[in-house]
């Protein structure tokens, strides 16, 4: 059966590409019928997930196309339950995908559903790869998954900077990645990645543990890798952003998840350096998201943000390891798990919306889509259900992953280590601050954009498709219902988890069939599912105690005159505008975000002529600190040593020839130093 189910998706997703190839975009019959195949290959391969994660390990062999033989993949639990995950998104994505592409202007070239099928093969052979030769075979593929994607629309000459950066970036990790692989191989004398669990503690295993956190890392998007994300991610075409960052961006997860059940515990100093780089990435993500004048960079920088705090939960799994406490373990894991299921939903599920708002208004500028929401209803609904998750509020999965975290990192008591102690109560620090942000960030959104009035009276838009709606209901409803269901997910989160830590401890987490607490019995509870009561009765109660109390006068109109500020009843150049409401953020973290500011006069079309007032505009702009102070002085010390070698180019045969005499010379003299 599960052979079948492989062979299906794989089939799918090959004939889909073949179709795109062969047809391109020219036939609108045609034009939606790979992402139709995607999306069966994508229900096979969820389908496939779910049964894996709570049964039996399989095994399928597989015969690839190049030429290099058979080769094995393995579907354990933690591979289910990334299958699931992923590929219960990618349904939604497809589903959107099919809707988003009719119009004949949205995609102008071929080659946008090869690279998205690319991306889910991809996936899939990552999560299920049972040898490192396919595992990195697809790990490139991968990469140049998000190079057609992130260059395939041709929309401007920024994008072949994002492009480039995107792969370069995609390049760096599968490096880093090969390297931990022949080290690994090199030891056992073995491919396969359970055979490297034998591996023992020392430098080489050190060293496995730092190149393995980079490689995965640089895909998640934590600092100092995150470079590529606000530049990629815009650059694809609509529901392909959701794919890149809600589902190809989590096999890095399913990467440190997997090397932590082979590896074991890391040195002490990765695991402190991971807690202080996880709290630091979310702090500085959703610090530049809140800066940001377009839609899609907000939702960007958000993914930095999501990365850090699951490299921070992760971080308190690594603790769990080192302290050899396999409840720590169980509960950074979950916390984590929960983290990267609320990222890929809710990050999905606005990049969708955002690529629908885009497609429909023309522009993802935050000014300039003032209302959208009450104009497209499913997409502002959805919208909005992804922004609350993000922000932590109550009743979003995003709540109940984010106070898993934090319980998490309030176990530190439990550590005995000093430095391992101080860590945790750091990262803690930043995430707190960082939950505080996010709610700011994405009240910006909500407030000012997607509820906000707009300027002139504007037409609703019939939102395209029924299968848009149905993907952005699937996406909107896991963004909520997810919390109300949290304790179920938890028992198949702790079948998942089995391969790497025993599934009763991760149960702890259940106080009760519907209460969880932070795996250790005794320091706080949670009910979501009663939250999804308590709540919607409160609200209820307390508007029917204001309606009548008030004897019904809560509903009468009152009109009063505008005061001339940033009230709604101001138009125009003095209106309050989602750059003003960031403003504060520019000053208060200007030491963080680099703040400059210019002030210059502007002339003011609604102003009286006879007025002698004069108005002044204010900007602001911000610096990227790791950009400007790690990578262009790199890059300028990198092209600087390219113009020097260049003089080397004599085009002289003996002077090549005596620069590979002094080459294999100073290679001899290190061999005979190191023996």
């Amino acid at each position: 059966m599960n052979s079948v189910l492989v062979g299906v998706a794989f089939g799918c997703f090959l004939l889909g590409a073949l179709i795109d190839t062969v047809f391109g975009v020219r036939i609108r019959s045609v034009r939606a019928l790979p992402y139709l195949l995607g999306l069966i290959g994508s229900a096979c391969l969820f389908v496939l997930g779910a049964h894996a994660a709570v049964s039996r390990p399989t095994t399928v062999n597989i015969v690839l196309l190049s030429g290099a033989g058979d080769h094995a993949l393995h579907i354990d639990q933690l591979a289910g339950l990334f299958l699931t995950l992923l590929f219960g998104l990618a349904i939604a994505v497809s589903a959107s995908f099919i809707s988003w592409v009719g119009p004949t202007e949205r995609v102008l070239h071929r080659g946008t559903a090869v690279g998205y099928l690319l991306l889910l093969s991809s996936v899939a052979t990552i999560v299920c790869a049972a040898n490192a030769f396919l595992f990195l075979f697809s790990w490139e593929l991968l990469t140049l998954s998000f190079y057609l994607l992130s260059s395939i629309t041709r929309s401007s000459r920024r994008q072949t900077g994002a492009a480039w950066s995107t792969v370069g970036m995609g390049k760096f990790s599968g490096a880093a990645l090969l390297f931990a692989f022949l080290l690994l191989a090199g030891r056992t004398g073995n491919l396969a990645l359970a055979s490297w669990h034998v591996v023992g503690q020392g430098a080489l295993h050190d060293v496995v543990w730092v190149l393995v956190v980079a490689g995965f890392g640089a895909k998640l998007g934590v600092v100092p890798f995150q470079v590529w994300i606000p530049l990629g991610y815009p650059a694809a075409p609509g529901p392909a952003r959701a794919a890149m960052a809600g589902i190809a961006a989590n096999v890095g997860v399913y990467g440190l998840w997997r090397f932590l059940g082979i590896l074991g515990y890391p040195p002490v100093w990765l695991v402190i350096s991971v807690l202080i780089c996880g709290g630091v990435t979310a702090l500085l993500g959703i610090t530049f998201a809140g800066v940001q004048s377009t839609l899609t960079r907000v939702v960007s920088y958000s993914s930095i943000e999501n990365a850090g705090l699951i490299l921070t939960a992760f971080g308190v799994a690594l603790t769990g390891s080192i302290v050899h406490s396999s409840a720590f373990v169980a509960l950074g894991l979950l916390a984590a798990t929960l983290q990267t299921a609320t990222h890929a939903i809710a990050k999905s599920a606005l990049f969708v919306a955002a690529a629908n708002v885009e497609a429909v208004e023309g522009s993802d500028d935050l000014d300039q889509l003032r209302g959208v929401g009450r104009r497209m209803s499913w997409s502002g609904t959805t919208f909005g259900a992804g922004a609350l998750a993000l922000a932590g509020l109550p009743p979003t999965l995003g709540f109940v992953s984010e106070w898993f975290i934090l319980e998490a990192l309030m176990q530190q008591f439990r550590v005995a280590g000093l430095a391992l102690r101080l860590a945790l109560a750091i990262s803690a620090a930043l995430v707190a601050l960082t939950t505080g942000l996010a709610a700011l960030v994405f009240l910006r959104l909500l407030a000012l954009t997607f509820l906000g009035k707009s300027s002139a009276s504007r037409e609703r838009f019939s939102e395209f498709g029924i299968l848009n709606k149905v993907g952005l209901s699937i996406l909107g409803a896991g963004c909520l219902v997810g919390a109300a269901l949290s304790p179920l997910e938890v028992r198949f989160i702790a079948s998942g988890l089995t391969p790497i830590v025993p599934k009763s401890v991760t149960l702890h987490a259940l106080k009760s069939p519907w209460v969880l607490q932070p795996v250790f019995s005794g320091f706080s509870i949670l009910s979501p599912s009663w939250l999804w009561v308590i709540l919607p009765t409160a609200i209820v109660t307390v508007l029917l105690a204001t309606l009548v109390l008030s004897s019904g006068r809560v509903f009468r109109v009152r009109r009063v005159a505008a005061w001339h500020s940033a009230t709604s009843g101001v138009s125009g150049s003095s209106s309050y505008t989602a750059f003003g409401f960031a403003n504060p953020l520019r000053h208060v973290l200007s030491n963080i975000l680099g703040t400059s500011k210019v002030v210059s006069s502007v002339s003011d079309e609604h102003q009286d002529t006879s007025s002698q007032r004069e108005l002044i505009e204010s900007r602001s702009e911000v610096v990227e600190p790791v950009e400007t102070y790690l990578y262009r002085p790199l890059r300028s010390a990198v092209v600087t040593v390219a113009k020097v070698a260049k003089r080397l180019q004599s085009g002289r045969l003996n002077a090549y020839v005596a620069y590979m005499m002094f080459a294999l010379l100073a290679v001899l003299t290190v061999v005979a130093t190191m023996r």
